[in-house]
């Protein structure tokens, strides 16, 4: 029997949060170690699982796969693709970095005294390895009841970190600390926990069908998707319909989508910096793979119906975070709504239905992901320095802390998408893949990107520049953990920014994939991919494979 690597991926981090919840009190500054030695683990065999990952091979590989509840049709069924073993990199990479910013994070009980030290506790890193360990299986299920299962679970987790660990704003008591965070976290269960709630009905619905069609229900995914290929799965248009919904609805709420990302503002904003970079980096981006990974395979005809009104939604999104970004006072919130805009370019690349907008949408989940780690990690410095998320009381920090400024400077303009830091490819391919089937969506997206610019410009303005206030005149620069923290997270968006071909060459073929199921064309997942190519982009004719390129492995060249 093959060492089962996959299960291994998600269970050391499970371990670890136990290891780590079982230290004792007396001996509680040995937990952040232990719950780091678990995450380099975790990276380690994450690394494994991308040297390992044949690009060009088959559509899911390093499959496992056993009966778990016959009677229903439940396997405990995993396998990886491109985009999932980019997503489970990403996750692996930034949870040492988490761990590392939040090495004095707040205890449930000091965590709103001002002028305290921070102190760790078990429960904040056990739960952030917990937490881990469940974005990972989701991202490895090929089983829609077993990703179910953990899309769920997770939320426990980040209950009790938005809910039980934060930092202080300007000028509120204890009281009014304390309240609000349990509202963020309140909130943020009861938005997320409804949309599971809907998405288990359509996952019951699934189920029905295909016992009904194919004489035993199954929930995997393979299954259904060569069932529907080969005409043994033939769903009606409003079951499709609704079961698509059902899924989405769940999908766009942890993405977050407008209008229902109201959640996201407040559960970012009372959090401690590296919980608000575990939820917008690493727990949101389920929301997103899982569109691309079930709404758009499962049911590929009810995903291009709903297209028009999804890109619309995205559309939104990517105006409304960006605006409401602008006006923010409070720098987490700021950061908060600029991912909610962030998240509207995924899910438009997403919908374009073009192997350059899913491609783009893909790499973007992984920059994304690695820029707001990097600014979100600075400014918690920042925050933590001067006790205040308000941008009012900061103002010529760089002139005291250049180093804490430089990188925060690269962190915003890695966000704002500048060119030759890694954001940029992504959203370039977003608006490439979006124009070449909606030139007037792909337009009004691009106003985007000047408002990204005038919100991380304006708020390094008013933060770094200026005079020097008195509350920041001695304020330290970044210290040796810091830098540990922040310079690889820098390099990384320096490295994908100039050279975004190695991950590029990973997710080519899964996207590819992707795109020939919901077009119906060789959709088996043994089926070798060829790489897809978008930065050879042609533009195809009118009508021609939904406005994307697929290509020819020999020539390299477009058909």
């Amino acid at each position: 029997m093959s060492f089962p690597l996959l299960t291994a991926t998600a269970v050391v981090p499970a371990l670890g949060a136990v290891a780590t919840a079982a230290v004792p009190a007396a001996q509680r500054a040995a937990a952040k170690w232990v719950a780091l030695g678990f995450s380099l683990v975790t990276l380690a065999l994450a690394a494994v699982v991308l040297v390992r990952f044949d690009p060009g091979g088959a559509r899911f590989q390093l499959t496992e796969s056993h009966a778990w509840i016959k009677d229903f049709g439940v396997r405990y069924e995993l396998g990886v693709d491109g985009i999932a073993v980019a997503l489970i990199a990403l996750t692996a990479v930034l949870i040492p970095f988490i761990i590392l910013a939040g090495w004095h994070d707040a205890d449930p009980l000091e965590g709103a005294r001002p002028n305290r030290r921070w102190r760790p506790t078990q429960g904040f890193f056990a739960l952030i390895l917990m937490v881990e360990a469940m974005v990972v299986i989701s991202f490895e299920a090929t089983d829609v009841f077993l990703f179910y299962i953990f899309f769920e679970a997770m939320l426990i987790p980040m209950y009790f970190l938005i809910g039980g660990f934060g930092d202080r704003a300007g000028g509120r008591s204890e009281e009014e600390t304390a309240t609000q965070r349990s509202y963020a976290a309140v909130k943020f269960l009861l938005y997320n926990l409804a949309g599971g709630l809907i998405m288990l009905a359509a996952v019951v619905g699934l189920y029905a069908v295909t016992a009904d069609q194919l004489g035993t229900g199954t929930f995997s995914l393979q299954e259904i998707v060569q069932a529907r290929a080969g005409g043994h799965l033939d769903m009606a248009t409003s079951t499709e319909r609704l079961l698509f919904l059902g899924f989405f609805f769940a999908f766009a709420v942890k993405a977050p989508l407008w209008p229902l990302h109201t959640w996201l503002p407040n559960a970012m904003g009372e959090s401690t910096a590296p919980v608000a970079v575990l939820i917008t980096a690493v727990v949101d981006k389920v929301g997103t793979f899982a569109m691309l990974r079930f709404c758009l395979q499962l049911f590929p005809e009810a995903s291009k119906w709903a297209t028009p009104a999804i890109m619309i939604l995205a559309l939104i999104s990517i105006i409304y975070g960006a605006l409401l970004a602008i006006g923010q006072r409070d720098i987490k919130r700021l950061i908060a709504y600029a991912s909610i805009s962030h998240f509207g370019f995924i899910i438009l690349g997403i919908f374009a239905m073009t192997t350059q907008g899913q491609g783009g949408a893909t790499l973007y989940m992984v920059n994304h992901g690695i820029s707001t780690a990097a600014l979100m990690l600075v400014a918690g410095f920042l925050i933590t320095r001067r006790g205040s998320r308000l941008i009012a009381d900061y103002g010529g920090v760089q002139k005291v802390a250049p180093v804490l400024a430089g990188t925060f400077l690269i962190g915003g303009l890695a966000t704002l998408s500048l060119p030759g830091l890694a954001p940029f490819i992504s959203e370039f391919l977003v608006l490439v893949g979006t124009f070449s089937r909606y030139p007037a969506l792909g337009v009004i997206a691009t106003v985007g990107i000047v408002l990204a610019a005038l919100y991380v410009l304006i708020l390094y303005q008013r933060t770094m520049t200026g005079p020097v206030k008195a509350e920041v005149r001695a304020m330290p620069d970044l210290r040796v953990r810091e830098l540990i923290v922040v310079t690889p997270l820098i390099a990384l968006l320096i490295f994908l920014g100039v050279y975004p071909k190695p991950l590029a060459d990973i997710v080519n073929p899964a996207v590819d994939h992707t795109m020939s199921v919901v077009d119906k064309k060789d959709p088996k997942p043994d089926h070798p991919v060829t790489d897809a190519g978008w930065f050879s982009y042609s533009p195809m004719p009118e009508g021609a494979n939904h406005g994307g390129a697929h290509h020819d492995g020999a020539s390299g060249g477009a058909k």
